[in-house]
């Protein structure tokens, strides 16, 4: 029998939708066949050791829902490409709501926004106690866009739980040094922040930044704009809740440049508006003007279509079984290898070809000597 991998999830929205999705669609089949995995067999772990095992939203048509139910529900909008998903046995329960709501969906049509349950939020004591009756070995943070209250709320019931943590979305943490510790000194993994995609805006506009430098190409102004039509770009009409997004774009792209970052005033990255019709559609475009030999101009421009929530399942499916290899050797505080290659805000930023040959000294690295901090 399999080594199971037992996750818990905080916000059962689109991207754990394509996440379930996904373990169920590559359950059975043949590695040489497989399609959008960067990795089939990682550390003898499979994608479809993973098995979720507690889920938590604040939406009232998925609480009291089996989790392969509840993907489904409204406002989740992402593409199905597996609808046949076992029943799991497992029931989505209420979540805390916090900062994880945002005002301003009130006033837009409910089959696109968050319905909140008015059931009793949970406090710290009934979630760790969940979590520990679970079994979870780890809980992905899928909170909103600026929902920094709730994703520090979820942190601390993994320090509470004693359970490795997954911090999906730009709230700083594994990425501060005062949370990073708290992890450290329990000796508590934590991967983070903020997922890339497999092929989304970031990982294209880091690379295209790179090749520029690598080629000897004066980058001198830059900009990436994204619209979409989910949950998540409807939230983030809220501009104040953009301040972390922004900072965590912008850096994944100013780290490829070295000690000679671009002036704010010559680098725009981040979402520009939502789309409802385009749905988990998200579309990006980057523009890049430099100047290459003898000061000739030149420019870029590029379009991205690609959907949002897919692709970025393949790589959380990956720092899911980094966070277990990481929970094997008794590793504690932030995983490095993992961070560095899957998050937009690591501690650490390499670029992503330094950044993946790290990440696979330590999934081969059976001793674990890959340090953390």
């Amino acid at each position: 029998m399999r080594n199971t991998i037992k996750i818990a999830i905080a916000g059962v929205g689109n991207c754990a939708s394509s996440l379930i999705q996904g373990i169920a669609y590559y359950k059975g089949k043949d590695p040489q066949d497989t399609i959008g995995l960067m990795h089939w067999d990682m550390a003898g772990y499979l994608p479809e050791d993973i098995r979720v095992v507690a889920a938590f939203d604040i939406d009232r048509r998925k609480i009291g829902k089996d989790v392969a139910e509840a993907i489904f529900e409204k406002p989740n909008c992402t593409r199905v490409f597996c609808s046949d998903i076992p029943a799991t046995g497992i029931i989505v329960e209420m979540g805390r709501v916090e900062d994880g709501y945002a005002s301003h969906m009130d006033d837009y049509d409910e089959q696109c926004r968050f319905l909140v349950s008015d059931a009793l939020e949970p406090d710290k004591e009934t979630v760790v106690k969940r979590l520990k009756e679970s079994g979870a070995q780890m809980l992905l943070n899928y909170m909103p866009v600026g929902s920094e209250k709730a994703a520090k709320f979820y942190a601390e019931c993994c320090l509470e739980a004693n359970i490795g943590f997954i911090n999906n979305m730009p709230v700083f943490l594994a990425s501060d040094p005062v949370w990073s510790q708290r992890f450290k000194e329990k000796n508590i993994p934590i991967i983070g922040d903020d997922i890339k995609s497999q092929l989304g805006a970031t990982i294209i506009h880091r690379t295209l930044t790179n090749l520029f430098k690598q080629r000897g190409v004066k980058l001198e102004r830059t900009y990436q704009l994204n619209t979409g039509g989910n949950t998540d770009f409807l939230n983030m009409l809220d501009r104040k809740r953009l301040a972390s997004k922004k900072i965590s774009k912008t850096e994944a792209v100013q780290s490829q440049l070295g000690d000679n970052p671009l002036d704010e005033v010559n680098i725009h990255v981040g979402p520009s508006d939502y789309v409802p019709w385009q749905k988990d559609n998200k579309v990006c475009f980057i523009r890049m003007e430099g100047k290459l030999f003898g000061d000739s101009p030149m420019e870029i421009e590029m379009r991205l279509s690609v959907e949002d929530s897919p692709d970025s399942a393949g790589v959380v499916i990956d720092a899911i079984r980094c966070m277990k290899i990481a929970l094997d050797r008794g590793m504690g505080g932030v995983i490095h290898p993992p961070s560095s290659y899957f998050m937009k805000h690591p501690p650490i930023q390499y670029t992503d070809e330094k950044a993946g040959q790290i990440l696979e000294g330590f999934i081969l690295d059976s001793k674990g000597s890959i340090q953390s901090s």
